[in-house]
């Protein structure tokens, strides 16, 4: 058993039931688990393998990223696709994604995911639903370089069923070959024990897009194999009109209606919502993950964050989206951004930092379906992030340290994390992989004559848009 403390910390922002916030903390943890948070914790036990010097350190639970697409990293900051709103932005985009590789994921991960554990992060989701048909490794490639990275990770086997004028027939699966797929990635890396690095989920990307065969075929996998559920909800004025007008209903009335919400589901986005939407919501206890600046970059809306909380949802988080729509992988960029439109949309009544701080610590890990991460508090898994708030940057507002985080913070503060129980980010870097080996990787992936050649695509798909009336 290896024995750590971590001591003299300025704060411990525990994130517990009651929020406790502890002046000149100390945590202690063994192997992957908590053992005590306090004061003056040093001589309580025999020995320590390493001390942590904590001073001039906010400490915080490791933050969760609760919906993301990694293999978008190489295909950011694209002129093609700036300026559109989602559908037409979707359409340019699924050029490149009926052709995906596994050298794709990989370096996706490594871009994504080390951006997101560099920004604070020791558990991140990934919702993967472009498939090209005959590739079947690319969601195993993510999975191992995830590991390789040393994140707790969540992966999604997404999918479509249906041709669009969005989606190509390239990236269309059946029923069979879907389930199937999600039946050897469960069986194969999916860990139910506590503590555990990786849980596979499954989801529609949009449901109501989807064969009412395949979601009756979801929920029973999800059922049968205990996973979780996760897609996009009401993320675009596209989508809402679309559901009204084929449905008559609003998306969360149709997806309510179709039995896709409960304690096992979790949605990205949830922006266009009536106010019996807001109380289904509630009601059927279902997971929200607010991407702000993915829905700013392709204005979609913002989520009706202040008005979920206040309806009584407790499982909402933060995610970043994917780097095509974020253009980054900044958990704490996503965080100052959600406080910040929050203020421009409620006035005087917006969330609070803490607000804000508790979706990527806490209610991130009620989305997830886990109670293990989360908080700082005896018994859950050492996942920690440390922050260096005595730096230039930050001085003259240091005055309450979760405002500090979230209203002044960015991933420069972003000292130390640790998951379970391991530090895989130290004085900013990567500490499991050579951080210039994998940028270097990832840079050339990304100038491969072949992801390049996608480039041109864009270019020929937008102009063939321009004659396109309908998006799905």
């Amino acid at each position: 058993m290896r024995r750590t403390l971590i001591e003299n910390a300025d704060w411990i922002i525990t994130m517990n039931a009651t929020k406790d916030r502890i002046r000149h903390g100390d945590i202690v943890y063994e192997d992957n688990v908590i053992r005590e948070v306090g004061t003056d914790l040093r001589k309580k036990y025999d020995r320590y393998d390493e001390i942590i010097d904590a001073a001039g350190m906010i400490v915080t639970p490791g933050f969760i990223n609760t919906h993301h697409h990694t293999w978008q990293s190489l295909i950011r900051n694209i002129k093609a696709t700036q300026g559109l709103t989602l559908e037409p932005w979707l359409t340019v985009m699924y050029e490149i994604y009926k052709d995906l590789w596994n050298e794709v994921a990989v370096a996706g991960v490594y871009a994504s995911l080390g951006d997101c554990m560099k920004s604070g992060c020791t558990t991140s989701n990934d919702l993967w639903y472009p498939h090209p048909v005959g590739v079947h490794d690319l969601m195993d490639a993510e999975i191992k370089a995830a590991a390789e990275l040393g994140i707790r990770f969540h992966p999604v086997r997404s999918y479509h069923s249906v041709v669009s004028d969005i989606v190509p027939k390239e990236v269309v699966d059946t029923i069979d070959g879907v389930m199937s797929d999600a039946q050897r990635l469960v069986d194969t890396y999916h860990d139910r024990s506590e503590y555990s690095m990786c849980r596979v989920g499954i989801g529609p990307s949009i449901a109501q897009y989807e064969t009412e065969e395949i979601l009756k075929a979801t929920v029973d996998f999800a059922e049968n194999n205990d996973v979780m559920v996760h897609g996009h909800l009401a993320e675009s004025y596209h989508e809402a009109e679309f559901t009204y007008e084929k449905f008559g209903c609003s998306p969360v009335k149709w997806f309510y209606k179709h039995n896709l919400l409960g304690e096992r589901f979790y949605y990205a986005h949830c922006i266009h919502l009536d106010e019996e939407d807001i109380r289904i919501m509630s009601g059927t206890k279902t997971g929200v993950s607010s991407c702000p600046v993915s829905n700013m970059y392709l204005s979609s809306g913002a989520c009706r964050i202040k008005d979920l909380m206040n309806a009584g949802v407790e499982r909402i988080g933060l995610g970043v989206d994917g780097p095509a729509s974020s253009n980054s992988s900044n958990i704490m960029e996503e965080m100052r951004i959600s406080y910040l439109l929050n203020r421009l949309a409620y006035g005087d009544r917006p969330c609070s930092a803490e607000d804000i701080l508790y979706m990527v610590t806490a209610g991130g890990a009620k989305v997830l379906g886990r109670d293990d991460i989360g908080t700082l508090a005896p018994d859950k898994a050492a996942d920690i992030t440390l922050l260096n708030w005595k730096q230039l940057s930050y001085a003259g507002g240091c005055n309450d340290p979760v405002d500090c985080i979230v209203i002044s913070g960015d991933a420069r503060m972003v000292d130390t994390v640790i998951c379970n129980g391991i530090k895989v980010v130290e004085k900013q870097k990567l500490t499991l992989v050579d951080e210039a080996e994998k940028r270097d990787y990832t840079n050339k992936i990304g100038n491969r004559k072949e992801l390049c050649s996608f480039f041109y695509t864009f270019l020929v798909s937008l102009f063939h848009f321009q004659n396109r009336r309908g998006y799905l």
